[in-house]
């Protein structure tokens, strides 16, 4: 296994993260008055809050990562940083979409985006933490286990929708 195969893991587990904890694709969308324009006044909707996943829904995630990937008793010290890793970032992605959230309402177009650029930012600096601490992980794993955790990523990679371009 290379560097770049491990690398390509723990972003594929940092994007899928994401997925589970941020916001549902549309989210970031305004809505649209009636003739098609976008409402300059309009909040973003309700699933930018109630689509985040919860601290519980998080660590179900991680409890079912944590037996696909067949962490051992050994490995236990490396798995905690990385799940902790994984708290870490649901925890600071859903503040910075709360905080978008509680501004929407008042931001121009100029504002808009640089608060999004700002959790585009905040999203890579948290998957390179991630890919460093899943590194470490995968390391430690035998053989086995990293052909196991190529599957599983691989598998949850190829059930993502399309990327909308």
């Amino acid at each position: 296994m290379t560097l770049k195969s491990t690398s390509h893991a723990g972003l594929v587990l940092a994007n899928l993260l994401l997925l589970a904890v941020a916001l549902p694709a549309g989210a970031l969308a305004q809505s649209q008055s009636p003739d098609g324009r976008p409402s300059a006044t309009t909040r973003p909707p309700a699933p930018m809050r109630s689509g985040m996943a919860q601290p519980d829904q998080v660590e179900r995630y991680i409890t079912r990562l944590h037996a696909q990937l067949r962490i051992t008793p050994a490995q236990q010290a490396q798995w905690d940083q990385f799940a902790q890793i994984m708290r870490d970032n649901a925890k600071s992605m859903y503040q910075a979409f709360e905080q978008r959230a509680s501004s929407f309402g008042s931001m121009n177009a100029v504002d808009n985006m640089q608060s999004y650029a700002q959790i585009a930012q905040q999203n890579a600096e948290d998957t390179q933490k991630l890919a460093t601490a899943f590194q470490a992980l995968y390391g430690s794993m035998s053989d086995d286990q990293k052909k196991n955790a190529d599957a599983v990523f691989r598998a949850r990679d190829e059930r993502r929708p399309p990327s909308r371009g």
